[in-house]
């Protein structure tokens, strides 16, 4: 059990931090941007799952909107579990090469695969695109949008370190991005709304 008792030590006012092992790198290097960037993932997920907490139940006329509530439920357990394997993924690129500890657990290609089948579940409910999604939407859609390109730049930094990073981190994160994409069209669909499509230049007004 982690047991943090004190968050600003001073130890990172030179501009460098500690990796799990404890040996200090500059806050600039590829190791801290990539742990630092799906942190930030994280957090977008988690005003998401803020968004849902309050996104509304009840329809204009008064109806409880079960349906979409049971699938705002079903979103929230979703990202709850993605947020605690963004925390072993980020904990574990806080480790130095070949310097993960022997206690820590790591994820398994299970977790990507398992981020696949929710997709086709979802999938199921919607209907095939004609045109690229213009990022925007219900609260919970528009932070949707802003996780999944914010996974998609740690997607980038993990494959800037191919060499130094497992295979199961960037296959995991590469789904991740594409879930956070097919989830918001998912409550996009279950929430009676509609996408905004993207409209080539040639043939806007």
């Amino acid at each position: 059990m982690v047991r943090i008792t004190k968050v600003h030590t001073g130890g990172g006012d030179g501009g460098e931090t500690s990796l799990v092992d404890g040996s200090r790198v500059g806050k600039e290097h590829p190791r801290v941007n990539l742990f630092g960037t799906i942190d930030e993932a994280n957090s977008s997920i988690g005003i998401v799952r803020m968004e849902l907490s309050r996104a509304p139940t009840h329809a204009p006329d008064g109806g409880r909107m079960t349906a979409f509530v049971s699938s705002c439920d079903t979103a929230d357990s979703m990202l709850g579990a993605i947020q605690q394997e963004l925390f072993d993924v980020g904990a574990e690129c806080a480790c130095p090469v070949g310097g993960v500890p022997e206690q820590m657990s790591i994820i398994s290609a299970e977790a990507g695969d398992r981020l696949v089948a929710e997709m086709d579940e979802m999938l199921l409910d919607l209907e095939p695109l004609s045109s690229f999604i213009l990022p925007t939407g219900s609260p919970p859609v528009a932070n949707l949008h802003i996780a999944r390109t914010v996974v998609r730049r740690a997607e980038r930094e993990a494959c800037a370190m191919r060499d130094e990073v497992r295979a199961e981190i960037i296959s995991y994160l590469n789904r991740l991005s594409d879930h956070c994409f097919v989830l918001g069209r998912w409550l996009t669909a279950k929430s009676g709304g509609e996408e905004t499509l993207w409209t080539p230049l040639g043939k806007r007004d």
